[in-house]
């Protein structure tokens, strides 16, 4: 009977315990494990999470050289919760505004709310007058954050406090409600204008740019500042930081009550170009001779991009944190164009586009032929002269080596009918003319190779003097500087196609790799119908160009290294700019490791005003590879000029060497005759309303005029005052 009773109290007892420790660990699960979950449940009580921008990457040059970073700059910002809060304890009423706003309807609904920048102006605005720290800002532009953002997000109201101004701040704030200095990463183009066109700009965050499943994931959606120009753009997502998250917890008044939890961002991804910042900053100090044109440079053996420039340029800082209204309207409305980069948009490449037509006629067998130059040719009952018609003699009957040599019109004329458009059409494609080079910046065009089809859909019918006009780079031909330098990198190279290449990897801060695109061989031209010793005979012909009697770029020739290349003066259809000026080259001959294309808009000749810039471009990064050192320099903007750029020289010897070279150097010829008045000129030039738009500085209004109350008598600023009236 006792064990009887014994057992059954053992088993209550036991059932006891079991009990309570299924309470004690449901308790445990409630309030410990899942508080965040059952709390937001509890009426009145909720939390509310904000987005917490991350850091911007850098960009930085091939070798590891910082072009952009995102230095530490100083914010004042108002928590404009607390200082409402703060007036309150002051103030029975508060103030308020009308403010009209339209139903789906588009009705006028007019609604009351709070004057938050007369509570601004009373609670924080004689501390900071105190302190010398007020400014001129936009007082509606307060409101309206005011009003969308419950006061949750902070109002930044100066983004360009000095180091002195933060330091004067932090030393003697004692108690201004609402106000704190933050630390946050300002876009820095360290070095000014320095591959402007490259780099591009940005603008200060746009909520309406962010997909409404992205702000669903934060009750407050603070955002990124974004690229619109350059590779800030097109490697945005790379370039942009991991954003952070801020977890707050309200009551059910829905005051702030606390931080419940804060994930630190994360910085963004560098994006390393294949760009030489060295050879970048000889190629705009070159530029700096002439007012229009553009430079490309190409390494001949993978199609890395060492150098892309255009002149006149523009500087990226003046959009950090944002644009002047007249800033903006001094870069858009400039005739000369600055914004518009002018080593991807295409020209008429006038003769340098004699080597692909060279190239072309090497798929056939019109290369074996000699042509006739006879001054030029007829077509119809009208003459195409060649540019020796106006000295007064032919180049007679020759080969392609001397036809490039001596830049021959009359013979290409003959030469490429011989080969066919078909043919010109085929090597055109596989050099990558007519088409984007696929480099990842904004703005590039593709350019024009016409041919028959083309040319039936311009409503015209395709003729022989078409096909001549191609074969010297004219009429509706064009190109860009930077796909002429790619084909120059492919004939130096032995026939070798590279895609042109600009990013080469992306990495993490701790050097892991998160992205990294090798060399890509598009074709091998050797591979495709033609033989070595064919690239050769117009790889020798750019030789002769440069370093033989009587070629059309004396000027070019080099004592450091075997420099070739190939000149070309195009006619416009601007009476107020005749011509333009070309010259593509490479060096050495034997191994080339650079290839450059230089276009002077408004030059009078390539040898006289082009092939100068890129013997000194040359010259120098043969003498940085010899160990020269060159430094990278800040670079003010290059101002642009409209007169006409006859000849460049880099020091007296070299005008000296134009004067002789000036005999040989090849003009324009004039084919307007020939070319419909539909195809004359085609301009790639943007309007300004197509360029990527910055965000511009909003002007203060009336009530945010407030900076010049830092130079009257100060009143004593009381911090506490409304604790003195309290005690009262």
């Amino acid at each position: 009977m006792v064990t009887h009773f014994r057992f059954r109290l053992y088993l209550l007892a036991v059932l006891v315990m079991a009990g309570i420790s299924l309470l004690v660990y449901r308790l445990y699960q409630i309030q410990v494990v899942e508080h965040q979950y059952y709390a937001a449940r509890v009426p009145g009580s909720k939390f509310e999470s904000v987005r917490i921008p991350g850091i911007r990457g850098e960009i930085k040059d091939r070798n590891g050289i910082t072009l952009v970073d995102s230095t530490p700059t100083y914010d004042m910002q108002f928590d404009l919760r607390e200082i409402l809060a703060a007036y309150k304890k002051t103030h029975e009423d508060l103030p308020d505004k009308d403010w009209v706003r339209y139903d789906s309807y588009g009705q006028q609904e007019r609604k009351k709310e709070v004057d938050i920048v007369k509570v601004v102006q009373e609670t924080v605005f004689p501390g900071l007058q105190e302190l010398g720290l007020l400014a001129d800002y936009n007082a509606n532009s307060m409101q309206v954050h005011f009003r969308s953002t419950r006061g949750i997000v902070p109002f930044t109201y100066r983004r360009d406090l000095s180091f002195r101004e933060f330091a004067r701040f932090a030393e003697n704030n004692v108690g201004i409600p609402g106000v704190t200095i933050t630390r946050s990463g300002r876009r820095r183009y360290i070095y000014d204008s320095l591959a402007c066109h490259i780099l591009g700009y940005m603008n200060l965050a746009d909520i309406d740019q962010v997909p409404a499943e992205k702000k669903r994931e934060f009750n407050y959606y603070v955002g990124d500042d974004y690229g619109v120009m350059g590779v800030e753009r097109t490697m945005d997502n790379h370039l942009q930081g991991k954003p952070g998250k801020l977890v707050i917890e309200k009551d059910e008044k829905g005051k702030f009550v606390g931080e419940v939890s804060r994930t630190e961002p994360m910085p963004g991804s560098d994006v390393y170009l294949t760009i030489d910042a060295k050879i970048q900053t000889v190629v705009e100090q070159s530029l700096r001779k002439i007012g229009r044109g553009a430079a490309a440079v190409i390494d001949p053996q993978t199609g890395d991009i060492l150098a892309l420039a255009s002149v006149p340029s523009f500087n990226p800082n003046v959009f950090i944190p944002e644009v002047s209204l007249n800033d903006w309207k001094r870069y858009t409305e400039d005739p000369t164009s600055p914004m518009f980069c002018r080593a991807i948009n295409p020209y008429a490449p006038g003769s340098t586009f004699k080597i692909p037509v060279a190239l072309s006629g090497c798929l056939g067998d019109s290369w074996k032929f000699r042509f006739s130059c006879g001054a030029g040719a007829h077509y119809g009952n009208k003459f195409m002269k060649c540019w020796c018609a106006g000295k007064g003699y032919t180049h007679g009957s020759i080969d392609v080596g001397s036809a490039i040599k001596v830049s021959c019109n009359g013979f290409f004329y003959r030469y490429a009918n011989h080969a066919g458009i078909k043919d010109i059409q085929t090597m055109t494609g596989l050099l990558g003319l007519g088409k984007k080079t696929g480099i990842p910046i904004t703005g590039e065009n593709p350019g024009n190779v016409p041919n028959p089809e083309w040319l039936r859909m311009q409503g015209l019918l395709w003729s022989d003097a078409f096909t001549a006009l191609v074969s010297i780079g004219q009429g509706a031909t064009e190109a860009s500087p930077l796909q002429m330098a790619s084909v120059t990198a492919s004939v130096s190279n032995g026939g070798k196609v590279y895609q042109p290449r600009l990013v080469k990897k992306v990495a993490e801060k701790d050097g892991k790799i998160v992205w990294e695109e090798p060399p890509k061989l598009k074709h091998d031209l050797t591979k495709e119908g033609l033989t070595a010793e064919q690239i050769e005979m117009v790889k020798r012909g750019m030789w002769r160009v440069v370093n033989e009697g009587g070629g059309t770029a004396g000027r070019a020739r080099s004592s450091l290294t075997v420099l070739s290349g190939k000149t070309g003066t195009a006619q416009t259809a601007n009476p107020q700019q005749p011509t333009n000026a070309w010259f593509i080259s490479f060096a050495p001959y034997d191994d080339p490791e650079i290839a450059v294309c230089i276009f002077v808009e408004n030059g009078n000749s390539g040898g006289g005003a082009a092939s100068p810039i890129a013997k000194h471009i040359i010259e120098n990064a043969v003498l940085l590879k010899q160990g020269r050192d060159i430094e990278v320099v800040a670079m003010a903007e290059a101002k642009g000029r409209t007169d006409r750029v006859m000849s460049v020289a880099f020091d007296d010897s070299d005008l000296e060497a134009f004067a002789q070279a000036d005999e040989n150097s090849e003009s324009a010829v004039d084919v307007a005759a020939f070319v419909p008045d539909s195809l004359q000129e085609r301009n790639f030039r943007p309007l300004s309303g197509s360029l990527a738009q910055p965000t511009i500085k909003q002007s203060s209004d009336r009530r945010g005029q407030v900076g010049s109350m830092n130079a009257r008598p100060k009143p004593k600023f009381q911090p506490f005052k409304w604790l003195q009236r309290k005690r009262r």
